[in-house]
């Protein structure tokens, strides 16, 4: 399952985004959210114990190590990962630079999938929303089918072969703790800046603290 979910979630996010058109959606900016509580309640819940647990107090900075690798893939993404893609009217060259920097987001997040069901679900909650922003994107731009196919296609396969490698390289088994600690800081940082620009301009929506509430609880409990 952990290779196959992460490539359903992102034909998911092409279906939404090509019969919703979930961009102004009120129930897709919940469901976006709802992926950052989620994701974040995981990470504290599991990972974070976990890589302090079986690690050293090194963990720390790999952690942060991760928080800032985000940041500088985000300068690139324009932010895709938590719920923003600025559309680029005309745009008719393959944009390269978007893919890798995505790729070596979704490539890293498959490292610590085979942790437990709760990180799965976690970055397939997560993965729905942005391939949907991502789709829409790819969607509305100049470039062809082929191209958007590909770009997606190239995406979904990322995270599975994180997994993967993970699996079948001893020396990534060996080192898989620092290699988590780096996706904790990815995933506070991707997680957390979804959950405050929920709260933009700090206006009270209880349909969002409710979803944001859920998503913990659901992380919690199950």
């Amino acid at each position: 399952m952990i290779y196959i979910l992460p490539l359903l979630s992102v034909f998911a996010g092409y279906l939404i985004a090509t019969f919703l058109k979930p961009s102004s959606s009120t129930g897709f900016k919940l469901l976006l959210s709802f992926s950052g509580a989620y994701l974040l309640a995981v990470t504290i819940f599991e990972l974070l114990p976990e890589v302090y647990l079986n690690g050293t107090n090194e963990v720390g900075i790999f952690i942060m190590l991760g928080l800032l690798l985000q940041i500088i893939l985000e300068f690139v993404s324009k932010g895709v990962e938590h719920g923003h893609l600025h559309q680029q009217e005309g745009m008719d060259k393959f944009p390269l630079l978007l893919l890798v920097s995505l790729s070596i987001h979704a490539f890293l997040e498959g490292f610590p999938m085979d942790e437990g069901d709760h990180i799965l679900h976690g970055v397939v909650i997560h993965k729905i929303p942005v391939a949907t922003i991502l789709s829409v994107f790819l969607i509305h731009s100049n470039l062809s089918r082929i191209k958007v196919g590909l770009f997606l296609t190239i995406f979904a396969l990322m995270t599975p072969l994180g997994s993967f490698f993970k699996s079948q390289f001893s020396l990534l088994q060996e080192i898989s703790i620092y290699i988590n600690a780096l996706v904790i800081g990815i995933f506070l940082h991707v997680s957390t800046t979804i959950l405050f620009e929920a709260s933009k301009n700090h206006k009270f929506n209880i349909s969002k603290l409710a979803v944001i509430v859920g998503g913990i609880l659901l992380a919690y409990f199950i």
